[in-house]
């Protein structure tokens, strides 16, 4: 009896993936022949999610694995790298991070670990920032938040450069980078999967939950950007960091709305010189489909201040 229950499990958990709490299963999904997605729980950091919320992405080459933003601790790592293992056995010859913020690359050390010759690619910008003081800053935030990252040092930062316009070849899978300069970050990358007809946007779009924006960002940038990604090609898929996946409408048109309304209400309250917190109820009104995402009430007023300065810097 024990024998058929522990062989259940197996093969239950070989099928499912693992269980995080209240989240329910994680696994990685099938998109098109050979790349597959794993979306985290659409939340802030918290103990209930570990600290896991944004979509890890994995690529099967002829040869090996190439993996896009892993995920944001060590531990969570460590489980994702068990879900990777469900879909092929081929090692980790890459791994890619879209910008600086440690909830998508602090998993890095949990495949380095596993796999000491990958390569790990990011924005030059990046790669110096997390060196200097923002993988020190991220740890802090994601511990005091999700109580999960305690003794999952060293880090294991990005060592090869990706610069705007880049190609890169990786065992016959193709890479274009875009660095779109100041938009989500400082240190943001945009990669297209030729081979699928991917667009990973990073956190220059989000679905269903609202990140911050820090000294390093600029809303308007990010507006610029996802504007011009609308007027873009259509990709086959288009991955945000946080939130599901699809077509450009429901994703970058999803978020670049909620973007403009925020903008279009601070720069009323500008012209009208009103304070930005003025406009706090009128962009309420408009943002109705968006109140439900994960952290509107206390992101949306810190949107609208910063905003509000962009404009007023601009003017002056």
């Amino acid at each position: 009896m024990k024998k058929i229950t522990l062989l259940t499990f197996l093969v239950t958990s070989a099928i499912f993936g693992w269980t995080l709490r209240k989240y329910g299963q994680m696994k990685f999904d099938k998109f098109g022949g050979n790349l597959y997605i794993l979306h985290g729980p659409v939340t802030e950091p918290n103990i209930e999610n570990e600290g896991f919320m944004n979509n890890p992405a994995l690529i099967e080459s002829k040869n090996g694995l190439i993996v896009i933003d892993p995920g944001g601790n060590y531990n969570v790592g460590k489980k994702i790298l068990k879900e990777i293992k469900k879909v092929s056995s081929k090692p980790i010859i890459a791994v890619l991070n879209s910008h600086k913020h440690g909830d998508h690359w602090f998993a890095n050390i949990a495949i380095k670990k596993e796999f000491p010759d990958v390569k790990i690619y990011a924005h030059p910008q990046m790669i110096k920032e997390v060196k200097a003081s923002e993988a020190q800053k991220w740890y802090e935030i994601l511990d005091r938040l999700s109580k999960n990252l305690k003794g999952t040092k060293p880090f294991a930062f990005p060592k090869y450069e990706l610069k705007d316009g880049q190609k890169l070849n990786i065992d016959g899978e193709v890479f274009l980078i875009s660095h779109p300069k100041r938009t989500h970050s400082d240190t943001d990358i945009l990669i297209t999967h030729q081979n699928s007809n991917t667009l990973f946007l990073g956190d220059n779009v989000m679905v269903g939950r609202l990140g911050g924006f820090d000294d390093s960002s600029s809303i308007l940038g990010n507006i610029k950007l996802l504007k011009g990604i609308m007027k873009d090609k259509n990709y086959s898929l288009y991955v945000p960091g946080h939130g599901v996946s699809g077509d450009k409408n429901s994703t970058v048109g999803s978020y670049l709305n909620y973007l403009e309304v925020i903008e279009d209400e601070a720069q009323r309250a500008y012209n009208n010189e009103k304070e930005y917190y003025e406009a706090k109820e009128p962009a309420i009104k408009r943002l109705k489909d968006y109140q439900n995402w994960d952290a509107f009430s206390r992101q949306m007023g810190k949107h609208l201040n910063k905003v509000y300065q962009e404009i007023e810097e601009n003017d002056m």
